[in-house]
């Protein structure tokens, strides 16, 4: 089901109608439900699960009633229940025993059951859930379609860092100087307020916080530098690549696997982080490497060891499945805010033609360069309103 690629509309229908023929149908077909008429009746049907759900024989298969007298004698006092739920399940469960849904009859169960010498009925009971089944199958095919929308995502992203990374290469020093501008007019305004309220004292010791605050900022700078430095689009073939690199590492993606284990969970996170930021950087070499031995990469960087394909209950596979949804309409709405940005628009004009980005670095700078005119003028002012007050400003 996950080459149906079920992020698609059509591979929505692909799906359902994998789902029908490998699911759905076969457990049909074992109740003997091979008409639409016959499938209606079953559904409209009172339920009940086969494992008794509480009380002393809480886990229990009602069917064992057939051969344990005290199950069945349980059985029938719940019947007689004055509750009136309790007394509908129990009635359920004896009327299913009166019907033959014995042991040997039950549907949701692959019995493995052989006759001894004396002709008494023994043998091995293997329970098993078809929604484990079910539940696998739609796990992997979230699992596919998360892949794909976190590939799809990581590729948009990139075109939209890389006019990021071209328009802040341009206008870096400008938007730096604005913004050390903008904090000066800040703390100037901040000086005054401190005098007027608190003494010269008080107001002094905002020079220092403005030197901190003016320091973080030139840091934000450089970081964003650095991040946007190693970013850059794909060719076709590395796309091709990527593609195929993250189908390989999506059997990885097992949110909530170590839910109850705080150390193998934060090995799941780092794991995570290690591959999105590879992919958003187009860090092909690092995905290639983590694809061919995951456990090696894993223990490289000191993280604590993680079964990446361990198997999983139906409660998990559950939990699992809604994480993964969530996740999915999660993405749908990120990648929807990417491709709305005015960045995203800027790329798309860029592949018509080159040179829109210096024509809009022309522009953005001729807007910053006013603004940071104007601050100037408005620094230079409250630094004379501070003289003012005190015969000099600190900064």
């Amino acid at each position: 089901m996950p080459e149906s690629g079920a992020h698609t509309a059509l591979g929505d229908v692909q799906t359902v109608i994998e789902l029908m023929q490998q699911v759905l149908r076969p457990l049909a077909e074992k109740r003997g439900l091979t008409t639409w008429a016959a499938l209606a009746e079953f559904a409209g049907d009172v339920w009940y699960p086969s494992r008794l759900p509480f009380g002393r024989f809480k886990g229990r298969l009602y069917q064992e009633a057939s051969q344990d007298a005290e199950l069945r004698a349980w059985l029938e006092w719940l019947a007689e229940s004055t509750n009136e739920k309790s007394s509908l399940m129990g009635r359920w469960y004896v009327r299913q025993l009166e019907l033959g849904t014995a042991l040997e009859d039950a549907a949701m169960l692959d019995l493995q059951i052989q006759d001894r010498a004396d002709g008494a009925v023994c043998g091995m009971v293997v329970f098993q859930q078809p929604e484990i089944g079910l539940y696998q199958r739609l796990v992997e095919s979230a699992r596919a379609r998360l892949a794909e929308l976190e590939l799809e995502y990581g590729i948009e992203k990139s075109k939209v860092d890389s006019i990021r990374s071209r328009l802040f290469g341009l206008l870096r020093a400008l938007y730096q100087e604005r913004d050390r501008l903008r904090l000066l007019v800040q703390f100037r305004r901040a000086f005054i307020e401190r005098l007027l309220a608190e003494g010269e004292e008080s107001a002094g010791q905002t020079a220092g916080d403005y030197e901190r605050e003016s320091a973080g900022k030139d840091q934000e700078y450089d970081s964003t530098a650095a991040a946007l430095e190693g970013k850059r689009e794909l060719n076709d073939e590395e796309t091709a690549r990527l593609k195929q690199l993250w189908k390989k590492l999506v059997r990885m993606f097992h949110p909530d696997l170590h839910e109850h284990d705080p150390e193998k969970r934060k090995t799941y996170e780092l794991l995570t982080q290690a591959i999105n930021e590879a992919r958003d950087r187009g860090d092909i070499g690092l995905l290639e490497r983590i694809a061919k031995d995951p456990q090696a990469f894993i223990r490289q960087q000191g993280w604590a060891a993680v079964s990446l394909d361990g198997s999983q209950g139906l409660m998990e596979l559950r939990s699992l499945y809604e994480h993964l949804q969530a996740r999915i309409l999660e993405l749908i709405e990120t990648l929807d805010e990417v491709r709305a940005s005015p960045d995203y628009e800027i790329y798309q004009a860029a592949e018509q033609d080159a040179a829109v980005i210096e024509r809009i670095a022309a522009a953005q700078r001729v807007e910053v360069e006013e603004e940071i005119a104007g601050l100037k003028v408005e620094g230079e002012r409250v630094a004379e309103e501070a003289r003012e007050l005190v015969g000099e400003v600190p900064f």
